[in-house]
């Protein structure tokens, strides 16, 4: 099959980086351009990112010798290189919602990795396991943006992904959640760091992590919402509070999980169980390449998951859960961890542009 051909805005970040490396063997997309800041312009993908290479894996060898070219600047010209683009830039709000709506003015589809887009109203907000039907938006937001081709798609914040998966079957088999408690312990690489660039963060804790609570609270409602009048209306229950810490972890992101289900809705341990290792998504109905074979692991030992045995399950893309069990305040709790900057940045938002590929929202120029 003829590849897409794929640009990353923002390449020489960490995100940018993932992405790169994942797409070193695509099977469907093919690494055609990179672009960042002016800084970066201008310079070969291995002279500008080399010196801040943050992978375990070496830089691909397709990209080193490939041209940055300027973000803001260059547009047009990376517009007519792609098929789409990854975007994943360290900018000002305002500022990359603009940036992202010139590509899709330019009618290059946007896959964001970004904040700045996910509580605009015809943007979906998609995990591919959990929301497919959210892409139906894409022609209203492509009306609003007089558009053709191009339009904007986002990916999750990275800390739902380790407690919205485990929710979501269990809501789609019929059991009512009233109320949710995540306390999450994220990982140094959700802030774009590497203990070498943050060694204030060996053996330490950090309780606060700037707009992470808030996301984490507001934002499985929008991925559980529905469309009405051209917007994506976001569900009403369950009520979420969440706590956020930065902890001494390279990747992968825990959250620590209590939820009551409404009166007379409440499933068992084995019945929860049951739902999470049987759900499939529409990832795993089309077979896309990034999809891992079976979505939720769970771990019947006491002291798992962990994320240095874990967070690398099924390349990085599966959830896993354990600790299930009866609590005394709440019903359950139990522990989830996802692999933050595959699952929760980069690989989602791949597994994102193979669903939007499949489904023939992404077609080739």
């Amino acid at each position: 099959m003829e590849k897409y051909k794929v640009g990353v805005i923002g390449a020489t970040g960490m995100v940018g980086q993932r992405f790169v490396t994942l797409l070193e063997r695509h099977p469907w997309f093919q690494l055609t351009a990179v672009a960042a800041s002016p800084r970066s312009a201008g310079k070969t993908y291995e002279q500008a990112a080399g010196p801040r290479w943050a992978m375990a894996a070496p830089m691909p060898e397709q990209a080193k010798a490939l041209t940055v070219l300027n973000a803001q600047e260059d547009v047009e010209q990376i517009a007519g290189m792609v098929d789409f683009v990854f975007c994943a830039v360290d900018m000002k709000k305002d500022e990359i919602r603009a940036l992202e709506e010139a590509y899709a003015k330019a009618e290059c589809p946007v896959l964001s990795n970004n904040s700045a887009h996910r509580w605009t109203g015809d943007v979906p907000m998609i995990v591919p396991e959990l929301n497919p039907e959210h892409a139906q938006i894409i022609p209203a937001q492509r009306k609003r943006l007089g558009t053709r081709r191009g339009f904007i798609a986002v990916k999750s914040n990275c800390s739902i992904q380790s407690y919205a998966p485990l929710l979501t079957p269990l809501m789609k088999a019929g059991y009512e959640i009233e109320q949710v408690l995540a306390c999450t312990y994220q990982a140094i690489s959700g802030a774009g760091k590497t203990f070498q660039r943050w060694p204030e963060m060996v053996d330490n804790l950090i309780p606060y992590i700037g707009g992470e609570e808030e996301k984490s609270e507001q934002e499985p409602l929008k991925v559980w919402g529905h469309i009405e009048g051209g917007k994506i209306v976001k569900a009403a229950a369950p009520a979420i509070t969440a706590q956020c810490l930065r902890v001494p972890v390279s990747d992968g992101h825990t959250a620590a999980v209590f939820v009551r289900f409404a009166q007379g809705k409440k499933p068992t341990q084995e019945q929860i169980k049951e739902i999470w290792a049987s759900f499939k998504g529409r990832a795993q109905e089309l077979e896309l390449p990034s999809a891992p074979k079976q979505f939720i692991h769970y771990f019947e030992e006491p002291d798992r998951p962990q994320a240095k045995l874990d967070r690398e399950l099924e390349g990085g893309m599966a959830i896993c859960a354990g600790r299930l069990r009866p609590d005394t305040q709440y019903d359950y709790k139990f522990v989830g961890l996802s692999h933050n900057t595959l699952r929760g940045a980069a690989g989602g938002n791949v597994l994102l542009a193979e669903l939007l590929c499949a489904e023939g929202y992404i077609q080739r120029r």
